[in-house]
């Protein structure tokens, strides 16, 4: 197991990664455009060290329970932590998540909103919830009505039945050689920059480790065009996991 996280240049980072021998979980924060009101006092940052915090000490003790039960508890756990905030707003602090464990026989994941995670089996198993990237508008009334709602996207803020809403699955741990998971900053060599496949993405991790992941998106971030579409830089992690 290894694993690397870093903030966008300059900020705090709103990832969060929870490791032990065989789990994982990234959490990236979605930062909130200039000027939108959350209803709540907490920033994203709060909140995935806290949705890290209760994930990362249930699956230590290797508990069996279905991974969405464990993040629906989740989100349902952090949210009584601050029960004075407007936890009805739909811009409330929230998270994508990724989930990996290799537990009896098994290596399951689960994935929810744009943080991939990919399997080596021999071929390539490429977990990505794009519901986000098939939104008909992408104002910023169209993103607030269409998150954690039936035919948008969803994700771990407020509302614990959107853990049933990720995508789950699972393969014999004997099939798998190894699994990487990723925050959507640190696949934007993939996705963004078009400069590697995934499975040129997951050799990457694999030769250079998380680090060398990290650098070479830095690299590719300050060769982009300062002005261009979306942010330039992004907050990213990486874990490998071998089998």
């Amino acid at each position: 197991m290894s694993f690397g996280s870093e903030a966008t240049p300059g900020r705090v980072n709103e990832d969060f990664v929870v490791a032990g021998p065989r789990w994982a979980v990234v959490l990236d924060g979605a930062t909130a455009p200039p000027g939108i009101d959350s209803g709540c006092a907490h920033d994203p940052g709060w909140l995935v060290r806290r949705l890290g915090g209760f994930l990362g000490g249930r699956l230590a003790v290797e508990g069996g329970e279905p991974l969405a039960d464990l993040l629906a508890e989740g989100i349902k756990a952090v949210g009584e932590m601050h029960p004075a905030c407007d936890l009805g707003n739909p811009d409330s602090p929230s998270a994508t998540v990724a989930m990996v464990r290799v537990l009896d026989g098994l290596v399951e994941w689960l994935v929810l909103a744009d943080s991939p995670v990919v399997v080596d089996d021999g071929g390539l198993v490429v977990v990505r919830d794009d519901r986000v990237d098939r939104l008909p508008s992408y104002t910023l009334e169209a993103v607030r009505a269409a998150r954690n709602n039936e035919g948008g996207f969803w994700v771990a803020g407020t509302r614990p039945e959107a853990a049933y809403e990720a995508l789950t699955g699972a393969l014999p741990v004997e099939r798998v050689r190894r699994v990487g998971v990723f925050s959507d900053g640190a696949a934007r060599l993939v996705e963004r920059f078009g400069l590697l496949g995934w499975d040129g993405l997951l050799d990457l991790l694999d030769r250079g480790g998380p680090g060398e992941v990290i650098r070479r998106t830095r690299e590719a971030e300050r060769a982009t065009d300062p002005g261009g579409r979306g942010k330039r830089f992004d907050d990213a992690t990486a874990v490998l996991l071998r089998l």
